[in-house]
């Protein structure tokens, strides 16, 4: 089993605070609950996650309704430093499951499957990719960032699984990686010419990219190909906000998870 880090410090952006006056991003309010309370329950679902740390606005987080197993941290400054504060309450070095707050439609099937690949590879960084025609197929509505690679059309996802001892040495870096993630070109350039190269021409492979990442961090890198869009699915715009209401409103809170 894994513990699970939910980083849920982010603040509203300019995009959403415009539709919703929540300071932060996690207490956007989905259903008559918290968006970030979706994320908890999807973790605590799963028979492979045991203890979930919500890291974020401690005074603010407090008043939302989570399992039992979760306990709510004062958050950083930045993503890393929120991590890091996540990691430290953990009380062991195994590798830990991170989320972000604003993925409201992750299901337990979604990070079970994650997870079950995550345990034939052996690596220190495991990174979920989803092919953009089954992101447009269940979710036709839904406007992603896309990369186009060797094998396809893919967009990432905002869950991860992590060896807390890599944290350290790749702090600098990786958060040059996070604050670029959604856009290609910076992060490419980030990645050297001869990655930029590939990616322009179409030429760049998932296990290039794997390996370049890999190489950059000074670790073990592993992509998983995931059939679940729900991993990716945050809500960082209105029409996000959108998209994640209607569908809740369609299923049901409870019978997604």
């Amino acid at each position: 089993m894994y513990d699970a880090i939910i980083l849920a410090g982010g603040a509203n952006n300019k995009s959403l605070s415009k539709v919703n006056p929540q300071p932060y991003e996690a207490l956007i309010e989905i259903a008559g609950r918290p968006m970030v309370s979706f994320v908890a329950d999807a973790l605590a679902a799963s028979s492979h996650v045991n203890r979930i740390f919500v890291v974020g606005p401690a005074k603010e987080l407090a008043n939302c309704q989570f399992p039992g197993n979760t306990t709510v941290l004062e958050g950083g400054r930045t993503i890393l430093e929120t991590i890091s504060i996540g990691m430290e309450a953990l009380g062991h070095k195994d590798k830990v499951l991170i989320a972000t707050a604003d993925i409201p439609l992750l299901t337990q099937a979604a990070v079970d499957d994650f997870l079950a690949q995550c345990s034939k590879v052996n690596a220190d960084l495991y990174y979920p990719v989803v092919a953009k025609d089954i992101n447009n197929r269940q979710y036709p509505d839904s406007k992603r960032t896309y990369v186009r690679l060797k094998e396809g059309t893919f967009t990432g996802g905002n869950i991860f699984l992590v060896n807390p001892q890599i944290v350290p040495q790749c702090m600098s870096v990786a958060e040059k990686i996070i604050d670029n993630r959604k856009n290609p070109w910076k992060l490419a350039c980030i990645m050297g010419w001869t990655f930029l190269f590939q990616f322009v021409i179409g030429l760049l492979s998932l296990k290039g990219a794997e390996s370049r990442v890999s190489e950059i961090l000074g670790i073990t890198g592993a992509v998983i190909q995931s059939s679940y869009p729900e991993l990716g699915i945050d809500v960082d715009k209105e029409s996000d906000l959108e998209l994640v209401r209607t569908t809740v409103a369609a299923v049901g809170p409870k019978l997604r998870i």
